[in-house]
């Protein structure tokens, strides 16, 4: 099942972990298991990301290296050094480590989300798994390497994150096993539980308040819209890594199939996040807007707020139409 992986690993010795551009539990988690794997086997790994580790999830670096790239530094001997990528098939969702992937020998991903049939990356791609942490851990069972606790925590951190604490609709019986396997290495769920949803600023709390105060409904409440102008961020003393889980509270209501949620930098680029109850596949939506995602959990960048409504809520209703 794995030949390819293997096969990647078996022709480098240096290896470069990265993942999408502001790193999620998963992205950090699949890079974790898989430097276990590489430092085991004797190679040479560095993870490198395009930006820090968000605050959140500062306890799974603990006792890790986690770099943030920087060309002039990074960018020495990249010919003798392999890519794996974790997460994500995109370049464009790598950020600014993406220059390194025409430099270093070779680049290889393993991801689980729905490949765009434009992508150039190339690896091991499963959609069917619910997480990036599921695949690595699999990987790892398959070679009989066993995680340590820290390690552990961080695959079962990435499988609850992105399994939607086994709620989405990828989980399935192997999710559950492989979170088993993590709590027999030493993951303790109650305190990744508290990490990850119990462990928000004030300032995130009253950014979650503004994003509520902006909520619209349309297309008979079936899609629920959020928006967060940079100001927003100011005011609440928040940062922009504040955001998350609050795309999701529209969802508890009935009549909504789809939530959006628009989030404003300080130079104007948007992230746009958007979620579904399962009938509307948001990541063929995202996939017109050049992003990408899953089924019920998708998303894309863009720029003017009120242009990327106005389009945004079109491609929505169009598809919840059908």
């Amino acid at each position: 099942m794995f030949e390819n992986i293997q096969s990647f690993i078996d022709r480098h010795e240096s290896f470069i972990l990265t993942t999408h551009d502001s790193p999620d539990a998963d992205g950090l988690g699949a890079e974790l298991v898989m430097a276990s794997i590489l430092k085991k086997k004797g190679k040479e790994v560095r993870i490198i990301n395009s930006s820090h580790v968000p605050k959140y999830l500062s306890f799974l670096q603990e006792g890790t290296e986690i770099e943030k790239w920087n060309p002039e530094i990074h960018s020495e001997n990249l010919e003798n050094k392999a890519l794996l990528i974790l997460d994500t098939s995109e370049e464009h969702h790598l950020g600014a480590i993406r220059d390194a992937i025409k430099k270093v020998k070779e680049s290889f991903v393993i991801d689980h989300h729905e490949l765009k049939p434009m992508s150039k990356l190339k690896g091991f791609i499963d959609s069917t798994a619910s997480s990036a942490s599921e695949i690595t851990l699999e990987f790892a069972c398959s070679l009989e390497i066993e995680l340590d606790p820290h390690t552990a925590t961080a695959a079962y951190a990435g499988i609850v994150f992105d399994s939607g604490f086994f709620a989405y609709p990828k989980t399935s019986i192997r999710t559950f096993k492989a979170a088993m396997k993590t709590m027999e290495w030493g993951a303790t769920p109650n305190h990744i539980y508290k990490q990850l949803m119990e462990n928000s600023s004030c300032a995130s709390v009253l950014l979650q308040k503004q994003a509520l105060s902006s909520l619209t409904f349309h297309a008979g409440r079936k899609i629920a819209l959020m928006v967060l102008r940079w100001e927003d961020f100011e005011n609440a003393g928040a940062e922009f890594e504040d955001v998350e889980n609050i795309v999701g509270i529209p969802l508890r209501a009935k009549e909504v199939e789809a939530a959006i949620l628009l989030r404003e930098k300080e130079h104007g680029e948007l992230f746009c996040s958007l979620r579904s109850k399962g009938a509307l596949n948001v990541s063929k939506i995202a996939q017109n807007f050049g992003g990408g995602g899953h089924v019920t959990a998708a998303g894309f960048r863009s720029y003017s707020v009120d242009e990327t409504v106005k389009k945004l809520l079109s491609s929505v209703e169009s598809k919840l139409d059908m």
